[in-house]
């Protein structure tokens, strides 16, 4: 699994139409709040060019691309932390997800109704954070009571604790998202289990029309998006949901051709698993044989035996060597045998800190 994105957004602002276009999936899309009430799950394959050029290269007899999760969560509204449009129950889904979508309206059309009656991009940006800030607040509360409760045991961990949930409050408390805060990994580690909606990384999709494409330049409701990722070091998408229903239709020729015209060189669904590993600090490396090629997606930093466990624990606990070569050179050489001969193939400990690319087969005995 490559990672799970919720998107969000308010009601009929092209969500549900968005994730049928990147999933080729069936949820229903239509012109009226709280169509969607239950969450739509479809799982893509990333694309990855590397992947393919393996394919190429080794001819397995299959082929097993990472995979991203889409979950498309039904449009919040004003009090959707106080239950409002069934608020409670989209907010939980919200927690579930590694990272969020929030696609944003930035098209004018009169034939598509907002809910607020006219397009703000930043006065909808802050309504659905403002739910996710007091949604994180009542939890946040809910921890310090639990927390404070818990200095009897005189542990200078939850003095600690404490403080860092005070400091989380203060922020929330002005009206920001936990995101900004910059927490070191440590504190992350620290509240994670607390699951705050505000401390997930965002990924913006300014929706636009068909005339806004490539990349909006110009475009003021846009550019109002941008500003405030910038603010929070969030990700900021362009992309059009009307057309990535019509690019999903398309064969891989078809495709490349309607993307040229366009001026694109990549699909919107690209550009948002691109951005997203981005955010979350994802990356993928790849075994190859002539049983299989597959890509598995791990966090940048990960040591080589956290690698193997991603493939199986058994190979994780009996771990030996990492005989790793990197995409370029295997690409350069031809094939491992020549990389082998070139002296490219090198045997990696199990502190190796795996590199993105890399081509990995894991030696072990259990």
């Amino acid at each position: 699994m490559g990672f799970t994105c919720g998107i969000i957004g308010l009601p009929n602002v092209g969500k549900s139409t968005l994730f049928n276009a990147i999933t080729k999936a069936s949820a229903e899309a239509a012109n009226y709040p709280f169509c969607t009430i239950d969450p739509n799950v479809g799982v893509v394959e990333v694309p990855d060019p590397r992947l393919d050029k393996l394919v190429e290269m080794v001819r397995p007899k299959s082929i097993v691309p990472t995979v991203t999760e889409f979950v498309d969560i039904a449009g919040l509204v004003r009090g959707a932390s106080k239950g409002e449009g069934l608020g409670n129950k989209f907010l939980s889904h919200i927690r579930e997800v590694d990272a969020i979508v929030h696609v944003v309206r930035c098209f004018r059309d009169s034939n598509v109704t907002h809910v607020e009656g006219d397009i703000g991009p930043a006065r909808d940006i802050e309504t659905i954070n403002m739910e996710l800030i007091l949604a994180d607040l009542e939890t946040l509360e809910r921890r310090i009571d639990r927390t404070t409760k818990m200095l009897k045991t005189h542990d200078k961990k939850y003095e600690v604790e404490l403080q860092l949930l005070k400091r989380i409050r203060e922020t929330l408390d002005a009206g920001k998202p936990v995101r900004i805060m910059g927490l070191d990994p440590e504190e992350e580690a620290q509240i994670k289990d607390a699951n705050l909606l505000t401390a997930k990384p965002v990924l913006y999709a300014a929706n636009v029309s068909e005339d806004d494409l490539p990349d909006a330049a110009g475009n003021p409701l846009v550019d109002e998006v941008r500003k405030i990722a910038a603010e929070e070091n969030s990700g900021v998408v362009v992309v059009c949901a009307k057309i990535e229903s019509e690019i999903a239709e398309l064969d891989d020729e078809e495709k490349a051709e309607f993307l040229a015209d366009l001026g694109l060189q990549e699909s919107g669904l690209d550009r948002l698993i691109r951005v997203g590993y981005n955010l979350l600090g994802l990356m993928t490396f790849f075994t190859a044989g002539p049983q299989e090629v597959k890509a598995w997606t791990i966090r940048k930093g990960t040591r080589a035996q956290q690698a193997a466990g991603k493939i199986h624990s058994d190979i994780e606990r009996g771990f030996i060597r990492a005989e790793t070569v990197s995409f370029d050179a295997l690409v350069a050489t031809g094939s491992q045998l020549a990389a082998r001969e070139k002296g490219l193939v090198r045997l990696e400990g199990k502190e190796y800190i795996m590199q993105d690319g890399d081509v990995v087969y894991f030696r072990f005995n259990v």
